[in-house]
C-alpha cells in the first residue's frame, strides 16, 4: 500500500477523501501557531485577512461589539467561510493575495485598511499597497514556529501547504524519491529546490492537494 504524509493535521472531512483511495495516510503538524499579545484596532471599516488564524484572533477580540459595519476583504475560500459563518460581510475574496491587492487598488484606492496577518506573511499586499499609495495599518497577530519531527521511513507522496512547512520537514528528513504535492506556486518554488517530482494543486485548497495526491498515487 502506498503511503502519503500530510504536513498538516487534516479535518475529519478531509481524511474522508482518503478512505476509499487505497492509500495510507500519516499526518502531523510541521508548524505550530503561536498567537501574539497584540490588539487589533476595531475603529476601522475595512479589514484584510490572509488566513484563518488572523480571523480567529479578530473574532476573539471583537466579541460583544457590533460587527455589522465592518467590510472584509480576504484570501482563500476557507477564510471567507469562517468570516461569513460569524456574520461578517465579505466584500471580496480571491485565491491569491496579489489578486486581492489589484482589486483593492482598482475599486477602493481612496479608502483605509487594516491588514491582519501572521509574521511570515508574503510581501504581495504590502508591496501593492505601498506602490499605489493605499493607506493601511499592518497588525501581526501570530507567528508560525517550525515543529520538526523525524520519520524513519519513506513516503510515496508528501503534502506541503507552505514553504515553511517544507523547511520544517527538511530539518530532520529528506524527500528522497517522494512526489511532493504543493498547495500553490510559492510552496512549489521552495519544493523545486529539493525535488523535480512536484505536483501543484489546481486550486490553493487543502482538499485539492489531497485530490491531486489520490489521483496521482491511486493504483
Amino acid at each position: 500500500m502506498k503511503t502519503v504524509l500530510s504536513t498538516k493535521i487534516l479535518t475529519p472531512s478531509q481524511k474522508e477523501l482518503f478512505l476509499n483511495s487505497g492509500l495510507a495516510l500519516v499526518e502531523y503538524d510541521a508548524l505550530k501557531i503561536e498567537f501574539l499579545d497584540v490588539k487589533i484596532p476595531l475603529d476601522h471599516q475595512n479589514y484584510v485577512f490572509t488566513s484563518q488564524n488572523s480571523v480567529k484572533v479578530f473574532l476573539d477580540q471583537s466579541k460583544g461589539i457590533d460587527r455589522s459595519g465592518f467590510r472584509i476583504f480576504c484570501v482563500g475560500e476557507k477564510t471567507k467561510s469562517l468570516l461569513e459563518s460569524n456574520g461578517l460581510e465579505v466584500v471580496k475574496m480571491t485565491d491569491y493575495a496579489s489578486d486581492l491587492g489589484d482589486f483593492i487598488v482598482k475599486n477602493h484606492r481612496t479608502e483605509k485598511f487594516v491588514l491582519v496577518c501572521g509574521q511570515q506573511r508574503r510581501d504581495d499586499l504590502p508591496l501593492i499597497f505601498s506602490k499605489n499609495n493605499i493607506r493601511y495599518k499592518e497588525v501581526v497577530v501570530y507567528r508560525s514556529i517550525l515543529n520538526p519531527k523525524t520519520f524513519q521511513r519513506d513516503f510515496d507522496g508528501i503534502l506541503f501547504f507552505s514553504p515553511r512547512g517544507i523547511q520544517s520537514f527538511l530539518l530532520e528528513n529528506t524527500v528522497k524519491n517522494s512526489t511532493l504535492f504543493c498547495i500553490g506556486e510559492t510552496t512549489a518554488s521552495e519544493a523545486k529546490k529539493h525535488s523535480e517530482k512536484i505536483v501543484i494543486a489546481n486550486k490553493p485548497t487543502v482538499e485539492n492537494v489531497l485530490v491531486q495526491a489520490i489521483k496521482e498515487l491511486k493504483v
